[in-house]
């Protein structure tokens, strides 16, 4: 789960890691007050958008200014709007709250992050003296600036190893402290918070000899959240596809893409193995859908409607594998969703329907579709599914 800069700021100060007085404000008469409240002898204040999603200054979501008046007009141009980013698509995302900073003038900005490393079984601490910039491109164009450290999940960031890495960003000793106090602060919550990914860029000296944590990234692992009810309390469904936020809530796995067919499919790995020999045809999947291994009647029939409040999707392609699933369930939840589609006026039967069913029940499965009104593309064979279904609408 994401939460917004504000929220994981909350989780840093909770461990220690030092970030600039802020307000949340959702109005620009109470940016302005904001700007007011955390005014300093000699600041300034940035006003940051409030989304789930990076790059947001290339967006125009981050707006430094010298006034709490400009603070409010800063606001005024960002709020209630949607934020468009390299990292959003062209839809953008919607900003409800802006952040209010108090900041001052920043001496020389660092990267640093923790996320889990599956091919070594261990929380990975990535470093770099290229604060600020966007890390996939120094990755890419000098990689030798990127430092890595793995570490144990049962003993943690031990002090040592810590002070060796914050002595490879800085040579001034007081720094070099001060920042191997935060890296273990960053271990301490990526652990003990469930977290898939924490991020600081950029980490800032500012010019007083202060470290401050300028942004804040946190991932929390979904499955995880049942031990974290209190940061499961900032999920906001404002920041995703409404479709996912509905499918999320019947359990179904939805993620939206920007093709015109359909997918309903059992299991993540043949999922993704749909959409992949779709593209392989000359298709684009309209999104990834796993209804799961033991899916009723009723969910088969829930993904149907979620996919079908996407009106790019020309055509849909059912590709099931029953194992725990049964195939005679697959072919009842699609006569039920279509009639219950039909109910609510959607024209489902203008769309081809390409279903391939393989497994348990599978003869049961395709007498019940075959004995229905419902004009079925049947196929047998996985690439023959993809072909029959691009052919559909080609």
């Amino acid at each position: 789960m994401n939460i917004h800069e504000f929220q994981a700021k909350e989780l840093f100060k909770r461990y220690q890691i030092p970030v600039n007085t802020g307000v949340v404000a959702r109005t620009s008469q109470e940016a302005r007050a904001a700007a007011e409240k955390v005014a300093t002898p000699g600041s300034n204040f940035v006003v940051k958008a409030q989304v789930h999603a990076g790059g947001r200054g290339k967006g125009g979501g981050i707006k430094l200014v010298n006034t709490p008046d400009e603070a409010a007009a800063a606001a005024e141009k960002i709020l209630k709007k949607n934020l468009v980013t390299p990292q959003t698509g062209p839809e953008g995302k919607p900003v409800h709250q802006v952040l209010v900073e108090a900041t001052t003038e920043i001496a020389r900005e660092y990267y640093a992050s923790i996320v889990l490393d599956r091919s070594a079984c261990n929380p990975c601490f990535i470093i770099s003296k290229a604060g600020g910039m966007e890390i996939e491109e120094v990755a890419e164009r000098e990689p030798e600036k990127i430092l890595k450290q793995h570490f144990p999940v049962e003993t943690g960031f031990d002090a040592d190893t810590a002070l060796a890495m914050a002595g490879k960003l800085d040579s001034n000793p007081k720094i070099a402290a001060e920042l191997a106090q935060i890296f273990q602060a960053m271990a301490r919550l990526f652990l003990e918070c469930d977290v898939s990914l924490v991020e600081i860029n950029p980490l800032a000296v500012m010019k007083d000899g202060s470290v401050i944590a300028i942004d804040a990234k946190v991932n929390i692992d979904d499955n995880a959240l049942f031990r974290h009810p209190e940061i499961a309390a900032w999920y906001d469904p404002s920041q995703e596809d409404s479709r996912e936020v509905e499918a999320r809530k019947i359990d179904l796995s939805y993620v939206g893409l920007d093709g015109n067919i359909g997918c309903i499919v059992n299991g993540a790995g043949l999922a993704m193995a749909t959409m992949d020999i779709i593209k392989y045809a000359g298709g684009e999947p309209a999104n990834f859908l796993d209804v799961g291994g033991g899916a009723g009647k009723e969910k088969v029939a829930a993904a149907f409607k979620i996919i079908l409040r996407d009106p790019r999707v020309k055509a849909i392609l059912v590709n099931i594998f029953g194992g725990i699933m049964r195939c005679d369930v697959v072919a009842e939840g699609i006569l039920a969703a279509v009639t219950e589609l039909e109910a609510a006026g959607v024209a489902i039967r203008s769309l081809p329907l390409v279903v391939r069913l393989e497994g348990t029940n599978v003869e049961k499965g395709r007498e019940i579709l075959d004995n229905s009104d419902l004009k079925v593309i049947t196929a047998s064979g996985f690439k023959e599914a993809a072909e029959k279904v691009v052919g559909a609408i080609s």
